[in-house]
């Protein structure tokens, strides 16, 4: 059924494409951009209390975040599409337990962060802001959270940055749309009409956003893990990152999925932050 609704909207957005390409462009653009904004669960309130909350201040948005002290290096999580800071809870305890000082914050449009809009380019300065005022020493992203590290990391070089872990982390912008074309089945007037929209609002075409490639330029040492079975992120784009990522590792998964949620996943991200 869910299926069904898919495809329907995107016939109906095709249709407008006929008579106007930018407006059916626009409209596909803005549902891309747009996640569910869930209510938070009693539970993961709950559990979000146990820190230490702060609103930061980007441009017209209050990023919350969230902190639990300790006396080690700060490590800063960034979660994926339509997830909030609960996502990292096991992973919390665990390292707060080892005395690191942990920080988590809310992506655009997500959790209890303001906005309706949603991009990783947007994500990656939001990232930006809060390692710079925290004095991030490592940050773990997970899907378009890691993507969005690696664009922060390779534009801002961030000084303070020592390592960085990337989930399900999607290569490219050009593979994301992609697959959201296939599954909405926009005609190709609406296609082109998104990459023009790409264009015009951040000065660069698709296909420059590309975080596999940039991550060249990223120096600090990077752990990327993925799942061979991973339904939503393709596991080859795991390969792209190590291909460009000079000094990653590449450790696969099978069984976890996109989510990745698992001891054995927290072990090796413990274990690469204290090596």
């Amino acid at each position: 059924m869910k299926q069904l609704i898919t495809k329907f909207i995107g016939l109906n957005i095709n249709i407008i494409s006929l008579f106007s390409p930018k407006t059916a462009g626009k409209i596909a653009i803005k549902l891309f951009s747009s996640p569910r904004k869930t209510k938070i669960k009693e539970l993961e309130t709950d559990f979000l209390m146990t820190a230490f909350s702060e609103d930061i201040k980007y441009e017209n948005l209050n990023i919350m975040t969230y902190r639990w002290i300790g006396n080690k290096e700060t490590i800063l999580l960034a979660h994926g599409w339509e997830s909030n800071s609960f996502r990292w809870k096991a992973l919390i305890e665990k390292l707060n337990a080892l005395d690191y000082n942990v920080i988590a914050l809310d992506a655009p449009a997500h959790g209890r962060s303001s906005g309706k809009l949603f991009n990783a380019i947007l994500y990656s300065e939001c990232i930006n802001i809060v390692a710079e005022k925290f004095n991030a020493n490592i940050v773990v992203g997970h899907s378009v959270g890691g993507m969005a590290t690696a664009f922060f990391q390779q534009k801002y070089q961030l000084a303070s940055i020592e390592k960085l872990v990337l989930l399900g982390a999607p290569s490219n912008f050009v593979g994301v749309f992609s697959r959201y074309i296939d599954m909405m089945g926009y005609n190709n007037r609406t296609s082109k009409a998104m990459d023009l929209i790409i264009t015009d609002r951040f000065n660069e075409k698709p296909d420059y956003f590309n975080a596999a490639r940039l991550s060249e330029n990223i120096d600090v040492d990077g752990l990327i893990i993925h799942d061979k079975l991973d339904k939503i992120i393709p596991y080859n784009d795991a390969e792209d990152f190590n291909n460009f990522y000079k000094n990653s590792k590449l450790i696969s998964t099978k069984g976890f999925g996109h989510g990745l949620r698992s001891d054995e996943v927290n072990n090796h991200i413990i274990e690469f932050i204290n090596s």
